[in-house]
């Protein structure tokens, strides 16, 4: 892949193994020409549209302080598909100057490898995500303190004006999922392990993508984040597993955090799609207004949040059966403990001596007297 060393066999230009060795260096190049695009006159409005978030919309707070807010429209593709290039670039470099120095010292089996490179990817991306947005959710002004007052998750729908850093926090997530498309062919990726990964991207563009063309940004923002902490307490344990196998602590909590998120996530979703938008003031659909509060949209989003928290928790019972399962079997048998021969009494010494033996049969020295 790229900025990887080269090795000796050089492939052919555009094959494929070209591509994927090189792949780094190649959506780098492609990256320039959009910067390099701002410097010209001529190229500028159109790179505009790949690097700076659009759809401006300022509101003037008061005489002195003006306020800017952002709402969704089809030029953000543009922008998810350039970000979508520096996710890959910056996939390769945490690759390439950390997980594969440690894949060398660790010396992980084929398997092991490939997990642990999952891990330490989503780990990182986990974090910046957990961060950014609770950062958003500390520092967000409209309205305050919506924790302690879950009203304001559906107050005031439909939501269409995102502050930047909200708008560019799904744009940020919208590249990065969809980067993890080409990273199944750049990685290599397993034919068995293809399936698994096709779903777990789609689920999530589905629903970040849902969220934010049906104006449910507020929601989506703290289920992702929840959702983010959950994943990330997951992939830190199967690092600290992979270093050392007797430290699985990390798993138990995970078990707890994972049931009671899935919990919660229900509860906050039922609670503003099912109750809150329902009582909502604007009822019915409006595209120009950005309204999609109706009957039809809102079973629609319940299902789709039901099923995905139900396959959910599917696959995590059949994981803890799996690792039940390999616990058992790792543990050792105790070796039954050999009973010690019992040794005879005197009375039986005596009784063998005079011709008897223990269980009542002449001793072998009788028989010899009673044949004499």
């Amino acid at each position: 892949m790229g900025f990887r060393k080269k090795t000796n066999k050089n492939p052919p230009v555009l094959s494929h193994e070209f591509i994927i060795q090189n792949h780094a260096d190649i959506v780098s190049c492609v990256a320039m020409v959009f910067l390099l695009g701002l410097m010209f006159e001529v190229t500028s409005k159109v790179a505009v549209l790949f690097i700076t978030v659009q759809y401006n919309f300022t509101i003037s707070a008061n005489e002195e302080s003006v306020v800017n807010h952002f709402h969704h429209g089809l030029k953000d593709l543009a922008t998810i598909f350039f970000y979508m290039l520096v996710a890959i670039i910056i996939h390769a470099i945490i690759q390439e100057y950390v997980l594969d120095k440690i894949n060398r010292k660790m010396h992980f089996s084929k398997t092991k490898h490939s997990k642990f490179n999952e891990s330490g990817q989503l780990s990182a991306f986990y974090l910046f995500s957990f961060g950014w947005g609770t950062s958003i959710l500390m520092s967000w002004g409209v309205p305050e303190n919506f924790l302690s007052n879950p009203v304001s998750l559906w107050d005031g729908y439909p939501h269409t004006l995102m502050p930047f850093q909200m708008k560019f926090y799904f744009i940020s997530q919208m590249g990065y999922w969809l980067h993890a498309l080409p990273e199944i062919y750049f990685q290599k990726t397993k034919k068995e392990d293809i399936p698994r990964q096709l779903v777990y991207i789609s689920l999530y563009l589905v629903h970040i993508v849902g969220a934010y063309i049906l104006n449910l940004n507020r929601l989506a923002l703290v289920l992702l984040v929840l959702h983010c902490f959950i994943e990330l307490l997951f992939h830190v344990s199967r690092l600290v597993y992979f270093s050392n196998e007797k430290r699985q602590t990390g798993f138990s909590i995970w078990a707890v955090l994972f049931v009671l998120g899935r919990l919660l996530t229900l509860s906050l979703s039922v609670l503003t799609v099912g109750f809150g938008l329902s009582n909502a003031d604007q009822q019915g659909l409006d595209l120009a207004n950005g309204n999609f509060n109706v009957l039809i949209v809102r079973i629609t989003v319940l299902a789709t949040i039901c099923v995905t928290q139900a396959f959910m928790m599917w696959k995590f019972i059949n994981f803890q059966l799996r690792r039940w399962r390999e616990q058992a079997q790792a543990q050792p048998v105790k070796p039954k403990k050999l009973q010690a021969p019992k040794t005879k009494s005197k009375k039986d010494k005596a009784n063998g001596v005079n011709g008897v033996s223990s269980n009542g049969a002449d001793s072998p020295r009788a028989k010899k007297e009673k044949s004499s």
